[in-house]
């Protein structure tokens, strides 16, 4: 029988695209684009990662933990949006990069945006432009404490997400950003967001400035990423784990309220 139903599909499409079966998601999700963070992970909790040869890839520790590294873009960021709808977790961390463009963002700072501005056109899909793209700010709180606790500091601000990869070149694109005050750019958090909201989840992002693409000598190069892989990301990922094994015995109660 054709499956037509939305919860149906997205049962059948979940393990299809992670090789993970359902029963093995947890209730508390990170998401990132990152495969040394899914290896990192596995290897810390000794725990099977699955996914070998599909779309996605995704591990589960014994504290019912899940990461899942969905791929680069805001089509993917909807596409594993939606099909957490078959498991429906009770928050799920986005931990991705992005470039800052202003001078209070610097490279190795984290920052928790207040909200997207919507320039990707895949959450114009799920919502009318008038509905804005905001985190749960339960969730950003619990987060923004553990990386306080950990001696880190850390920014607030909008950020602009963009399906754009190479702009940096595009001078009017460039002084459009400037003109949105945009703290940062990335291609993700706006859907995750949008996706979050229509879907009843949770959700959260906290981003790592990996560049400064505004400036002269701050596009992002492979040997420039390198070395923030190096400094910056163990960090990156231990306060999304703190944050999300601990936010289901410390954390306030996270709900999802229609705007």
């Amino acid at each position: 029988m054709p499956m037509f139903d939305r919860l149906e599909i997205a049962r059948n499409w979940l393990p299809r695209y992670t090789g993970m079966p359902l029963d093995k998601f947890g209730d508390y999700i990170l998401l990132t684009n990152f495969e040394h963070y899914i290896e990192t992970f596995a290897k810390r909790f000794n725990c099977d990662v699955y996914g070998e040869g599909r779309p996605m890839r995704a591990a589960t520790n014994s504290d019912g933990l899940t990461i899942i590294n969905f791929g680069i873009g805001s089509p993917n960021a909807a596409t594993i949006m939606d099909l957490l709808t078959a498991r429906m977790p009770r928050a799920v961390l986005f931990l991705g990069k992005c470039g800052g463009l202003k001078d209070s963002s610097e490279i190795g700072h984290f920052i928790l945006p207040i909200a997207a501005i919507r320039g990707e056109g895949t959450s114009d899909d799920y919502e009318p432009p008038e509905v804005p793209a905001m985190p749960s700010f339960k969730l950003h709180k619990f987060v923004s404490e553990r990386i306080v606790a950990r001696g880190f500091e850390y920014r607030t601000g909008v950020v602009y997400t963009t399906n754009r990869r190479v702009w940096e070149h595009d001078v009017p694109f460039k002084e459009r950003l400037q003109r949105l005050s945009a703290i940062a750019i990335d291609m993700e958090t706006a859907t995750v967001f949008i996706c979050g909201h229509h879907n009843e989840i949770s959700r959260g992002a906290l981003l790592l400035v990996s560049d400064v693409p505004i400036t002269p000598d701050g596009v992002k190069t492979e040997e420039s990423d390198t070395l923030v892989t190096r400094d910056w990301s163990a960090a990156h990922l231990d306060i999304g784990i703190e944050a999300m094994t601990e936010i289901g015995s410390q954390g306030e109660q996270i709900r999802h309220f229609r705007y």
